[in-house]
């Protein structure tokens, strides 16, 4: 492609990006290739001519497969990005920027996403439109770039990023300490929709749901095959990748992962698996691979706790358990991003936070201590705080709980607005256990407000906009005597 003619027509097309790129170039001037069935077998007869040369018969209804199949995805495809879109917003309703400051005392360690050797996402794009955690001074000149709490503009990323800087903490929604699942100003940042710092009031779970959901329709539908004859190989991508993750699904061709820190003692084979080893500090845990799947580790390796130990996807519940709320939030958000910028699609990485921490906003109760909460039961991290808060006050013993990853269908369920869940599925169950359980509704999120005719607490429906009254900077009189020395003067 480097040879040819700047000026040549279909080289044009696929350098300014317009169609086409080096594989269509391929299949007009070189060969067509191996086309894969609707199974997403491979067929063994490849293509040998290009449609410069034509296709025999043959060749010509072999490719009509691939024709097909891009017809019958596209048809699905708008179904299943509409209703992905539906439970994005669904869970995401309730999340409105409803303070200045929430003061958090943490925040997120940001570098660039990286894939092995291939950049995914890097870090200038996760710096710009957010807030600073602390002060970030330049390595060398020691002199201050942005001051904590300061806002990272363009000019700043690109300044941090040419100081050679490769990890800096900022704010985030994860860590928001905002009440009622809204977040605020300072975590949020800048609002991608109009490039100015984002308004108290703005709707930013639907803007983060409708933002994920939209470009759903560009990703594929196909699982792809990796190759390597082995049954379960497939690592799903595109649409049906993003649902396994925001669903919490267990994934297809799952990964073994460490669970402890140590090295790699021993690999053997035992039957139709293999068995690591990995030797801990204090204890050796050993793990059944399934055979066939392709290790990521050798014998003597170090490892850490949460690390995959063969190819494929992670389980992100287990994850949970192993490396805590932290792990898993940094994991669900790379893979989201993963899927998308492989697309070429390009989605700011606020939008999946939101959607992430409403996925991990419920803790289980493992031992109430000495507050009125229910072992076992599902409580929102606020609730559960403030009941501990008010244990410590009496100098009694706090709960203890573990936090839970819901996917957002559970989520939608589960939340503590049953008019919200009612309007989302399974009606008649939700409203029967909302009443067994004399439920109250604080009608906090959009949904539930629109459903009993109130306006919605988000934009100017805020209580806190709802007292303004405009008033006039001019005195009327004056603006009348102009208006009639204007009227004499025509």
């Amino acid at each position: 492609m480097k040879s040819l003619n700047p000026r040549n027509p279909i080289y044009m097309m696929s350098d300014s990006g317009a169609r086409g790129n080096a594989s269509n170039f391929t299949q007009l001037a070189g060969m067509r290739g191996l086309m894969a069935n609707p199974a997403g077998r491979i067929i063994e007869l490849p293509i040998k001519s290009s449609f410069r040369e034509g296709l025999t018969v043959l060749e010509y209804f072999i490719s009509t497969h691939g024709a097909r199949k891009g017809l019958a995805d596209t048809a699905l495809k708008t179904a299943d990005s509409g209703y992905l879109t539906r439970r994005l917003v669904d869970v995401a309703q309730d999340v409105i920027i409803r303070e200045e400051d929430c003061g958090t005392d943490r925040g997120l360690t940001v570098s660039s996403v990286k894939e092995g050797t291939e950049m995914i996402e890097p870090l200038i794009d996760r710096l710009i439109g957010r807030t600073a955690f602390q002060d970030v001074i330049h390595p060398e000149t020691k002199s201050l770039i942005v001051a904590k709490n300061g806002f990272i503009s363009e000019d700043t990323a690109k300044e941090i990023i040419e100081a050679g800087i490769e990890e800096v903490l900022i704010r985030t929604v994860f860590t928001c300490n905002t009440k009622h699942g809204g977040a605020c100003k300072k975590c949020y940042g800048r609002n991608l929709a109009t490039g100015q710092e984002v308004e108290v009031g703005e709707a930013v779970g639907i803007i983060a749901a409708q933002s994920i959901g939209e470009p759903g329709t560009q990703l594929t539908m196909r699982t792809f095959h990796t190759g390597g004859g082995v049954a379960g190989s497939d690592i799903t991508q595109g649409l049906p990748r993003i649902q396994e993750i925001f669903e919490a699904r267990n994934p297809k061709g799952q990964a073994v992962i460490s669970e402890i820190f140590g090295t790699i003692q021993d690999v053997t084979d035992v039957k139709d698996k293999q068995e690591v080893v990995v030797q801990g500090t204090i204890e050796a845990k050993t793990y059944s691979v399934p055979y066939g799947s392709r290790l990521k580790v050798a014998v003597g390796d170090e490892v850490v706790a949460g690390q995959p130990l063969t190819e494929g996807s992670i389980d992100p519940k287990q994850l949970l358990k192993v490396q805590g709320v932290d792990g898993v939030q940094t994991y669900l958000l790379k893979e989201v991003q993963k899927v998308y910028r492989m697309q070429g699609v390009e989605i700011g990485d606020k939008h999946v936070e939101v959607m992430v921490r409403q996925m991990l906003r419920k803790i289980r109760v493992a031992d109430n201590g000495d507050t009125d909460v229910l072992p076992g039961s599902l409580m929102e991290i606020h609730q559960f705080r403030n009941a501990n808060k008010q244990a410590l006050l009496t100098g009694g013993q706090p709960a203890v709980g573990r936090p839970v990853l819901l996917g957002i269908t559970k989520a939608s369920l589960e939340t503590d607005s049953f008019l919200s869940a009612a309007s989302f599925q399974e009606t008649t169950r939700v409203l029967t256990d909302a009443a067994i359980k004399g439920k109250r509704d604080e009608l906090l999120g959009l949904k539930e407000n629109v459903i009993i005719g109130k306006l919605v607490p988000a934009g100017t429906g805020m209580q806190r906009y709802r007292q303004i009254q405009e008033k006039l900077n001019v005195d009327p009189a004056k603006v009348i005597e102009e208006k009639d020395s204007e009227e004499l003067i025509q």
